[in-house]
């Protein structure tokens, strides 16, 4: 009996534990959340001391990912807003809003008073109702150390034509559909008939000619074992449609396209092309092993027509200069039929702090087996690697005139993160080759490695650490750099 007391006392003191340790956790939980309000709310402070516009020429933005780059809808230029970039250490969010004139080749910083605060990950939509809107919703913001993150459920629109921000309304965020309207400010939600996409991050969404809506990819976990995650990364795809002759009404449909389409991944960017087809690029294939995680990032651009439900490979014919001149006479017949290697082209960055950074390119051959290489009209052949993006995740994409711009991304290099700040161009009607209008500036790359020290500084300041940091960005942005 004695025993047996000893063990129920012990069973009830370990439920005491736990419960304890789980409302401690839960006031470190708000306790963190209320810190990057406070820090939030900080930055706010400084963006209200901004009083009237201000444009300022100049040079390419700094290195960032998960930003938004959208096209003008009256003017030839691309507005880049938000962002973030992180140097292995700490973790700089962007409200900075930058456009970029097309014609000119030249980057603006424009000042607004009464920004969105700073943010990365949100999402953006033009629309040409007076003089051109840009709408931004959502988003998040890190901690300088990056171990807490606060998710945005607010809606802002900047008036491009006044140069003015409004916050519209804030309103409480479910997964589920939900439409907005511009005539009326006013947000509706759906309730889709039909099974849909289940539970996920990063899927993206595109409108078709027809008026509906496809869903493709995205990312999710799942628990396989007691503390053990797996990720997967969807192929999957929806179509979200309106009803005949109910309005307001909508329906599921899984779709299953034919043709070549995108291998599986995350992290890429779309958009919608003059012709109504939606544009895929980039992104990464995430192999997770039980105690590693390695990416495999990509530049590939895919189609997707939703008149024909079919993907394809978007392949580029080359310049000019690189096509063969038809010659007179009986062609020369293919030699051997082994299969073309493909070209791997490897360049070395070399960073501001003196890291050698390794990029790899891995280029297939295209055309059919045994195809001799393209030539000059006097029989030379183009030497040297295509110019390109280089694989990404991330990127930012809009098109303007028939033009695909790609705007920064990311990729790894070992354990140490690259941020892009380049900027290409792709003809989409000619489909020929890409152009660098911004190459990547290896002054701008930087990473901190982290040490054993600043690991344990980091674990035992918890949400109160990084005041020193938080005052040097105070200082930097009376300055003029926001991070």
């Amino acid at each position: 009996m004695g025993k047996k007391g000893k063990k129920e006392k012990k069973g009830r003191g370990a439920e005491k534990t736990a419960a304890k340790m789980e409302k401690k956790a839960s006031k470190r939980s708000r306790k963190e959340e209320e810190d990057l309000e406070a820090l939030i709310a900080h930055f706010q402070t400084l963006d209200a001391r901004k009083t009237q516009v201000t444009e300022t020429p100049c040079s390419p933005p700094s290195p960032r990912l998960n930003a938004s780059l959208s096209a003008h809808p009256e003017k030839d230029e691309l507005i880049l807003f938000g962002g973030e970039y992180f140097n292995g250490q700490k973790t700089l969010l962007y409200n900075e809003l930058y456009v970029y004139n097309i014609k000119k080749d030249t980057w603006t910083k424009v000042d607004i008073p009464s920004p969105p605060p700073r943010r990365c990950a949100h999402q953006t939509v033009v629309v040409p109702q007076g003089g051109g809107q840009l709408w931004v919703f959502g988003g998040e913001f890190a901690s300088p150390d990056g171990e807490q993150f606060y998710h945005y459920k607010d809606l802002w629109v900047l008036h491009l034509a006044t140069k003015t921000w409004e916050q519209v309304r804030d309103y409480i965020y479910y997964n589920d559909v939900h439409s907005f309207n511009l005539d009326t400010f006013v947000w509706s939600k759906l309730s889709p008939s039909g099974t849909g996409p289940t539970p996920r991050s990063g899927c993206q969404m595109s409108v078709t000619p027809q008026g509906s809506i496809v869903i493709y990819g995205g990312y999710s976990k799942q628990r396989v074992k007691k503390d053990v995650d797996r990720g997967t990364q969807h192929s999957d795809m929806f179509l979200l449609k309106p009803e005949d002759g109910g309005e307001g009404k909508w329906t599921w449909n899984r779709i299953s396209p034919s043709g070549v389409k995108p291998t599986p991944r995350s992290g890429f960017s779309v958009t919608m092309t003059p012709n109504h087809q939606v544009l895929l690029f980039g992104g990464v294939c995430d192999k997770e092993e039980e105690e590693s995680l390695e990416g495999v990032f990509f530049n590939d651009l895919y189609f997707y027509d939703a008149s024909r439900n079919r993907w394809f490979l978007g392949q580029l014919k080359g310049p000019k200069s690189e096509k063969r001149k038809r010659r007179r006479g009986k062609a020369e017949e293919p030699q051997g039929t082994s299969e073309p290697e493909p070209l791997e082209v490897v360049r070395e960055v070399v960073a501001e702090d003196g890291t050698v950074v390794t990029i790899k390119q891995v280029i297939p051959t295209p055309g059919p087996t045994g195809r001799p290489p393209p030539e000059e009209e006097d029989g030379a052949v183009e030497a040297g690697p295509r110019v390109e993006p280089c694989p990404r995740s991330s990127a930012m994409l809009a098109i303007k005139h028939g033009l695909l711009y790609v705007y920064g991304g990311m990729f790894e290099a070992g354990d140490r993160q690259v941020t892009l700040n380049d900027l290409y161009c792709l003809d989409l009607h000619k489909m020929e080759e890409w152009k660098a209008l911004v190459e990547m500036d290896p002054e701008t790359q930087e990473w901190l490695e982290e040490t054993d020290s600043e690991e344990d500084n980091s674990s035992a300041e918890g949400a109160d650490g990084g005041d020193e940091d938080q005052d040097e960005d105070s200082g930097e942005e009376e300055e003029g750099e926001a991070h």
